[in-house]
């Protein structure tokens, strides 16, 4: 789960790491008065789940209401395009107006999860502002690591490594960076981050240290356990198609390509979409429908591929382990009949049942379902049908 910009500043202020004052709003004449109210120069900053604002355009710094007016028109008028939305861009609903602030230097502080060493690493660097991705590529250097103790969490040791990093050398900042450093690590452990980001951290020109930006991630399965993080969710910065397969226990993510995938189980998933990009196909999603599906649950798989207008045909890809090869079988034949495919949907059954599955799919002789030897001769078939 994400959330927004203005909901990561909040949960960084309640754990005591100094923010920008700042008011969220959703129309021009709610960011005329939000600007009345904090003043001076501020920042009018697009809040959407994708990176490349400022580029975009959708981040502008104002000095008057009048400014406020234009910046806040031109955002909620005109969708953000950047490299992470893709062409079509997405609509801007809220806005975030914060008070400006002088900068004298950038920094960069985050909490990931280290997978390879399976403990959370806190990262820093004096190169913020910009993607640490660019940093790692250009100068790995600049990116200070600290891994933290499985039960300890943060050392007092580490946090000051990581303070003497930053090249703070001012007592009272020195203070606040540790602080800050901190309050990041206990937000990561008490909300269940998989990323808890400050981009940049910054040092004004009067000696203070902030956050002015900030990213956080969260672990899907452990919203269950906050509910500040329920009321946080936005249903309206998510994709409806996989929204509607969660509602079924499925795991859909929507691609770019016109071949769909059905397939249990992550790793065989991700397999599929190999072997079809191998042949010259595109995938059109990545979509597991879990060791534990039913024939509801597998129809209505086939429903929100078939909602993507961009699919012009199917690879169903099935090893039948816990989910039963001739459970699919009849789902796929009740699909057919119910939605009625109008793609044609190859089949790759193999496992528990697999000869009762295909008997299933011979008695029902239907056309537009196209048994496939092996996963080889599913993607060589699927591909050559939607070439």
């Amino acid at each position: 789960m994400k959330v927004h910009e203005y909901q990561a500043r909040q949960l960084l202020a309640d754990a005591g790491v100094p923010v920008p004052k700042s008011q969220v709003v959703e129309s021009v004449d709610a960011a005329i008065k939000a600007y009345s109210e904090i003043g001076g120069q501020a920042v009018v900053k697009a809040q959407v789940f994708a990176g490349g604002r400022g580029k975009a355009g959708f981040v502008k710094l104002v000095n008057s209401a009048d400014e406020a007016r234009k910046a806040a028109d031109f955002m909620l008028k005109n969708r953000m395009v950047s490299p992470q939305t893709g062409a079509a861009g997405i609509a801007v609903k809220k806005l975030l107006i914060a008070a400006a602030v002088d900068i004298e230097s950038e920094y960069y502080a985050a909490v990931v999860l280290d997978r390879a060493k399976r403990v959370p690493v806190v990262m820093v660097s004096r190169e913020g502002g910009v993607e640490i991705e660019v940093v790692a590529h250009r100068n790995p250097d600049a990116i200070i690591k600290r891994w933290l103790h499985p039960t300890l969490g943060l050392l007092d040791f580490q946090c000051n490594q990581l303070v003497a990093a930053l090249g703070f050398t001012d007592k009272e900042q020195m203070k606040s960076a540790d602080a800050i450093i901190r309050g990041l690590v206990d937000v990561f452990y008490k909300y269940d981050c998989s990323l808890a980001e400050i981009n940049p951290l910054v040092r004004t020109k009067s000696g203070q240290v902030m956050a002015i930006d900030a990213k956080m991630n969260f672990d899907d399965n452990a919203i269950f356990r906050h509910k500040v993080l329920q009321e946080m969710f936005d249903p309206t910065e998510e994709n409806p198609m996989e929204l509607r397969a969660k509602e079924h226990n499925l795991s859909y993510i929507a691609l770019d390509g016109n071949i769909g995938c059905l397939v249990n189980g992550a790793g065989l998933a991700m397999a599929t979409m190999d072997i079809i990009k191998l042949h010259g196909g595109e995938p059109a999603n990545f979509l597991d429908v879990g060791g534990s599906v039913t024939k509801d649950g597998a129809i209505e798989a086939f429903r929100i591929i078939l909602s993507d207008n961009k699919v012009r045909g199917i690879l169903v890809n099935i090893f039948g382990g816990i989910a039963k090869c001739d459970t699919i079988a009849e789902a796929l034949i009740a699909a057919a009949k119910e939605i009625g495919f109008k793609v044609p949907v190859v089949v790759r059954l193999e496992g528990t049942n697999v000869d009762r599955a295909r008997q299933l799919l011979k008695e029902a002789a239907l056309p537009v379902l196209i048994p496939a030897a092996d996963l080889t001769d599913a993607a060589k078939k699927v591909c050559a049908k939607v070439a």
